[in-house]
């Protein structure tokens, strides 16, 4: 059952809320975009799955040990969604792992900053987690320099696979400071 009261969380021109299935075709848009889509580890979804997924992630748990949950960026005037930030506290509960997306049309605008540094604040206040990490492509600019807005920094270097091909990944950290 979902927790009460750590959504929705306001910031400046988004929002943090569940993803419901009112938020279907702006979700299936931007999930099947493949330039959104390029350094995802997800793949697009059918109608079914899709509409499957968001009543789950509706009533899923937040901060769960080792389950992904995603919750929505919206538009704080609107309510429409503009993409969603997924959330994984480790088993031990040391650590969470961020990722996110956001359709095309809204990037650039300073609007993923935004959502994940609030992303990252309900992290700390929530849970006894002492680091959020984030992991990119070597080649996302975009969500290196998202990253790098909050707060966070570049940590480690991993050589991997990505869809069968090589891949550079960065992983950026931020720590819980001292004093909270």
């Amino acid at each position: 059952m979902f927790t009460t009261g750590l959504l929705p969380r306001q910031a400046n021109r988004i929002v943090l809320r569940r993803l419901t299935i009112a938020d279907l075709d702006a979700f299936q848009a931007y999930r099947s975009d493949p330039e959104v889509g390029q350094y995802q580890g997800w793949a697009p979804m059918s109608e079914v799955e899709a509409r499957g997924f968001l009543a789950e992630m509706e009533k899923t748990e937040l901060f769960s040990p080792g389950k992904w949950s995603q919750i929505a960026i919206a538009d704080s005037l609107t309510n429409h969604l503009l993409g969603d930030i997924g959330i994984c506290l480790s088993g031990d509960q040391c650590e969470v792992e961020i990722g996110f997306t956001l359709s095309s049309s809204h990037q650039g605008k300073g609007l993923a900053s935004e959502a994940v540094g609030e992303a990252v604040n309900l992290i700390f206040e929530q849970t006894q987690a002492l680091l959020v990490k984030g992991i990119t492509d070597s080649r996302n600019l975009r969500s290196m320099n998202t990253l790098a807005r909050v707060g966070m920094r570049r940590a480690e270097v991993v050589q991997t696979t990505f869809r069968g091909a090589p891949c550079t990944e960065f992983v950026y950290l931020i720590r819980r400071s001292p004093d909270g």
